[in-house]
């Protein structure tokens, strides 16, 4: 059966492979992207019928208004796969002062999220990407009052989705099905390339495990937890995301951080 799935930083690397899989299955692909030439040249790649957004996720005013395209447009959204993701950028601050990887790769896709659950059903999907990488979040780093280093703030980032994908299943136990994956380490996508300075594996790798966790039935009653590509099988996170303390302190930062950055957003403080 055909779904429509929306899949964020979709105009190159793993986002794209996924989506060019997911569309030779038969799916109705939303492509989504910072650049819309990025977009157009994607969309010519995949075919006919694919609809494209355009989107910096780094400014939480135009993550609202992505959510609130997609909903104009769709009164069903089966799979949301938040992909994209950053690690190394010249430049690490938002306007808002937070550091970029979390917002990206942390509050964007919680917002993005929650604005979108409407539209998607109990049965939906929402696949979040994680990474191999993962440690225990320092909240003030959060917030933006401490700087780190590219791979910490990277790393922190993965982490705090992987809690919150917990987190949310936990809230929304009749669904829709939430699930963290690492789509595979060192994959030959850009961010690999500018970051480790590797060409990677095979970017298929990390493309037919989002395909598998979108719509596959090994994933249909897995919310809440975490696929490890690397080890091909679903195992435990870092065990701060396991620890009650450190995964109410994260969600509660992350509750207040989003909750201020869509006020701002709202009345263009």
């Amino acid at each position: 059966m055909s779904q429509t799935i929306l899949i964020t930083g979709s105009t190159d690397g793993i986002g794209l492979r996924t989506a060019r899989t997911l569309a030779d299955l038969g799916h109705r692909i939303l492509l989504h992207g910072r650049s819309s030439s990025k977009l157009e040249a994607a969309a010519a790649e995949l075919g006919g019928g694919i609809e494209t957004y355009a989107a910096d996720l780094s400014r939480m005013a135009e993550v609202e208004r992505l959510a609130a395209e997609v909903t104009a447009r769709h009164d069903r959204l089966d799979v949301l796969i938040n992909n994209a993701g950053v690690y190394k950028v010249p430049d690490a601050r938002t306007p808002d002062g937070l550091d970029l990887r979390f917002m990206v790769n942390s509050f964007a896709p919680y917002v993005l999220t929650n604005a979108l659950l409407p539209i998607l059903p109990s049965d939906g999907r929402i696949v979040n990407l994680s990474s191999a990488a993962q440690a225990p979040v320092d909240v003030s780093a959060m917030a933006g009052k401490t700087r780190l280093d590219d791979f910490a703030a990277y790393a922190q980032s993965k982490l705090a989705i992987t809690i919150w994908t917990r987190d949310f299943a936990a809230r929304h136990p009749d669904g829709p099905v939430a699930i963290a994956v690492n789509p595979g380490s060192l994959l030959a996508s850009k961010m690999v390339k500018e970051g480790f300075g590797v060409a990677g594996n095979d970017i298929q790798i990390g493309a037919d495990i989002l395909t598998a966790a979108a719509t596959g039935d090994g994933f249909a009653t897995a919310s809440g937890k975490y696929f490890d590509n690397d080890a091909g099988r679903f195992s435990d996170p870092h065990p701060a995301a396991l620890d009650p303390s450190h995964v109410a302190q994260v969600m509660q930062a992350m509750d207040r951080i989003t909750a201020d950055l869509r006020r701002k957003a709202q009345t263009g403080a």
